[in-house]
Parts: structure tokens; C-alpha cells; sequence
């Protein structure tokens, strides 16, 4: 109780300052999605970053200098997913890392129909169960300055971590509020899952990305690209899992101002 109190008043205290001006201009530069919200949630999201920004332990690989603008950047984009979960800050994250472009990482990769590959592979980012996120740079900004082709990668990999909320292992199912809940997510997300796969098998131009073909976990991360970044068009070639992601995410960003 004592560490949530101080916690508590450590964040207020970080509130009660002045946004930071120049953060603005890193916003309307690099996350272009900020321009398209209220002020209303425009002020509450400029919340939520400024707790992650100031909260979490920052760290360049390979010589690169993590600036306020990287940090800004990831944090914005990070808090979109959580601006109407209050008081969701990703605490179980303890650090972000942030390599300049795309790297190389040994492990363990399990495709479709349950092929694992072992090896060294090119990657833009990663999310660990309590942290870290890795993310390359390049991928990233590229995803908060075009944000209308379905992929960001902050927005991937922070799902990954919500995904993480209801266990220690990804499964494409986070944790929800009710059982009801629960229930229309599995009936939905595995329909959506399995047309997904017969799409990205066929001669189908799918909607989300056929990466979200890999496994249930990767299918949600997918989806939840798709959902702020093409959600007129997830809302009308796939109305259901909108509406799951809309229940979860407690948002519509299809109703964004455009």
C-alpha cells in the first residue's frame, strides 16, 4: 500500500506541471493519429505519456542515443491503446529498448501449422512477459508518421503486453471484463483467425496484415493495428471483430475526426 501511495504522489506530482512545449511539436510531427483526437482525449493521452516517459528505464542498443523525442514518440503511440483503461500505465514494464533500425536476434519462431525455426533473424521489435520492449526506430517512426497502412509497431508490440495481462504467456486473449466477454472473443477472434489463414492461403488480398496468420497471439497484435489505424474499413469488412476490440479497448476510432 505504501509504494501505490507513493506511486500515486509521485504522478501527481509529475502532473501538475506544464506539458512541455517542444513535446507538442514531436507529436505533431511524429504521431500523426494524435491530430485526428479531441482535446478532451488529446489532454489525456499527454497524460498517460508522461507517466510511461518518466516511469520506465530507457535504453539505446548499438550506439543509439534515446533522446526525449524517442521517448515521446514510443509513449504516445503506447498510450493510445490505454486512453479510456484508466489508470493502465503498463506498469509490468520495467524497460523499453530501442535499436536504431531493424536487428538480429537468435530464437525460437513458431509459424503456421506449428513449424518452429531456430536461428538468427531480422527483427523490428520484441515484448517480454514484465518487459522489455524492443523496438527498432526506424520501423516505429515510420508507424506513428503513416498512419493509415495498418502497421505500427508500437502499437503491435504494446498489444503483446496487454495480451500479457491475463497470463505469462501470449494467446491472443487479454483480459476482459466479463464472461459474456470472454465468450464472443473466442467465438470471434478464432472465426476471424481461421479466415484469415484461408485468405493469406489463397489468392485473397486480406485486410490485416497475414503475419496475424502465425498463431492467435500475433493475430490479435495484427488485428490491433488494424483497428486504430484502418478502423473505417476494419468496421465494415469485419464488424464483429470490431466490435470485440471496440469492447476491449473502449474505444472508436472509426468516429475519429478524420
Amino acid at each position: 500500500m505504501i509504494l501505490k501511495w507513493l506511486r500515486w504522489r509521485r504522478r501527481k506530482r509529475l502532473l501538475a506541471s506544464p506539458f512541455p512545449e517542444d513535446w507538442l511539436t514531436i507529436l505533431d510531427n511524429n504521431v500523426l493519429f494524435y491530430r485526428n483526437l479531441s482535446e478532451t482525449q488529446q489532454e489525456k493521452l499527454q497524460r498517460i505519456l508522461r507517466v510511461i516517459v518518466a516511469e520506465k528505464y530507457w535504453e539505446g542498443c548499438q550506439g543509439f542515443n534515446v533522446t526525449e523525442e524517442v521517448k515521446v514518440t514510443i509513449a504516445a503511440q503506447a498510450a493510445l491503446l490505454v486512453l479510456e483503461m484508466p489508470g493502465q500505465y503498463f506498469d509490468r514494464i520495467q524497460s523499453i529498448l530501442v535499436y536504431p533500425t531493424a536487428y538480429f536476434a537468435s530464437g525460437k519462431t513458431m509459424g503456421p501449422g506449428g513449424v518452429v525455426t531456430e536461428g538468427d533473424s531480422a527483427r523490428e521489435g520484441e515484448a517480454w512477459y514484465r518487459g522489455p520492449v524492443i523496438l527498432s526506430w526506424d520501423d516505429l517512426l515510420q508507424g506513428g508518421r503513416h498512419n493509415h497502412d495498418g502497421r505500427n509497431l508500437v502499437f503491435h508490440e504494446f498489444a503483446h503486453q496487454l495480451d500479457m495481462l491475463n497470463g505469462r504467456f501470449t494467446n491472443g486473449t487479454p483480459l476482459l471484463e466479463t464472461k459474456q466477454q470472454y465468450e464472443q472473443w473466442q467465438l470471434v477472434l478464432h472465426s476471424e483467425y481461421q479466415r484469415l489463414v484461408q485468405d493469406c492461403r489463397g489468392r485473397h488480398r486480406p485486410l490485416l496484415d497475414c503475419y496475424g496468420a502465425t498463431n492467435l497471439a500475433e493475430f490479435f497484435a495484427v488485428a490491433t493495428e488494424c483497428f486504430f489505424e484502418r478502423s473505417r474499413q476494419l468496421k465494415q469488412k469485419h464488424p464483429e471483430l470490431y466490435e470485440i476490440l471496440q469492447g476491449f479497448y473502449h474505444q472508436d476510432p472509426a468516429s475519429y475526426i478524420a
